[in-house]
């Protein structure tokens, strides 16, 4: 029990108290380093002033200050980028509203507050429940991006930030939408646009549109909708037409059908003959090593032993030009 409270009382692989004699160090230090930041930005200031109030400077006259800073830079062994933020944060605090205690990282992130009374009030205010400014509260007051983040909306953001790549965006989502409690939780309408975003490939959206339509309840209700229901029928129609004229151009009796004095209706059973046979080739290999259900078979024999009768009664019909039907044949076909 006693290393277990030894344990609590640490941070990382010191004490309590010794953590407490570090930051205290450490505070002293950022305090020297605060004062040598402004120093250098106080400085740049006197070597190129800001030329317009408020930070703002005019472009024609950038090349000439970021030659100056460079060289200043240069000098005395640190970046431009260093030297140009140090004269900006310089130029947006005054010497009289510094605070020592607040690091020059905080001040130069509250910088941005454009009001400047708004600015010097808030750094005398910490926020609410903490002593003292922080780089990630800072930040969050200005509204930019935190580097821990808490809320909700902050974490959003970070996921933002880091899925900005395309690559890596489409990752996350993969990855996201395969989690069903994430999926749940998002709003109907905002998963109908995913759906349409997903589906704009016509390839990618004709494959989902054909599996749904598989569901009785989606295909029901998506049939209730008059312009759903027209497009479809337009579709097989269309579907039909399509058939013929690949029968036309890809088989090899279609020369010889030509130059017979054939009738719409002979064109239409060889065309639904040769649609038959088509969609057969592209299922039925779909199913290999797939085993399916008792009533799936039944029902798949049923509706085998359905196409044949019809066989034998076009067989009939063509071969005799008679086209009636006995009551077991129609009850068959009928699917009774």
């Amino acid at each position: 029990m006693p290393e277990e409270i030894e344990i609590a009382d640490k941070v990382g692989s010191v004490s309590a108290n010794r953590y407490a004699e570090i930051v205290a160090e450490l505070r002293k230090l950022v305090e020297t380093a605060s004062r040598i930041q402004f120093t250098i930005g106080d400085y740049a200031l006197e070597v190129e002033p800001m030329r317009e109030a408020g930070g703002q400077e005019r472009s024609d006259e950038l090349f000439t200050v970021k030659d100056s800073l460079f060289r200043l830079a240069e000098d005395i062994g640190v970046s431009y980028s260093q030297v140009k933020a140090a004269r900006w944060t310089a130029s947006r605090w005054p010497q009289d509203h510094r605070v020592a205690e607040v690091s020059f990282t905080v001040h130069k992130i509250l910088a941005s507050i454009v009001d400047d009374e708004e600015r010097f009030a808030t750094i005398l205010t910490p926020p609410e429940g903490k002593s003292r400014w922080s780089p990630d509260e800072a930040n969050r007051r200005v509204g930019r991006q935190v580097v821990k983040p808490i809320t909700p909306q902050e974490k959003v953001s970070a996921i933002h930030t880091l899925a900005t790549d395309e690559e890596v965006a489409a990752t996350v989502t993969s990855d996201l939408l395969r989690r069903p409690t994430v999926v749940a939780q998002v709003k109907q309408e905002d998963k109908v646009r995913v759906v349409e975003e997903l589906t704009r490939d016509d390839h990618v959206a004709a494959k989902v549109t054909t599996g749904l339509l598989r569901r009785p309840d989606v295909a029901f209700r998506a049939m209730s909708d008059d312009t759903a229901r027209h497009q479809v029928n337009h579709a097989q129609v269309e579907r039909g037409r399509q058939a013929r004229e690949h029968f036309e151009d890809t088989s090899p009796v279609a020369p010889a059908v030509r130059n017979i004095d054939r009738s719409v209706e002979f064109l239409d059973l060889v065309t639904a003959c040769h649609a038959f046979v088509a969609a057969a080739g592209r299922v039925v290999p779909g199913m290999r090593d797939r085993q399916l259900g008792e009533d799936e078979r039944t029902i798949v024999h049923e509706n085998v032993a359905r196409v044949r009768a019809t066989l034998d009664w076009i067989e009939t019909a063509v071969d005799t030009g008679k086209v009636d039907v006995d009551g077991e044949l129609a009850s068959l076909l009928q699917g009774e």
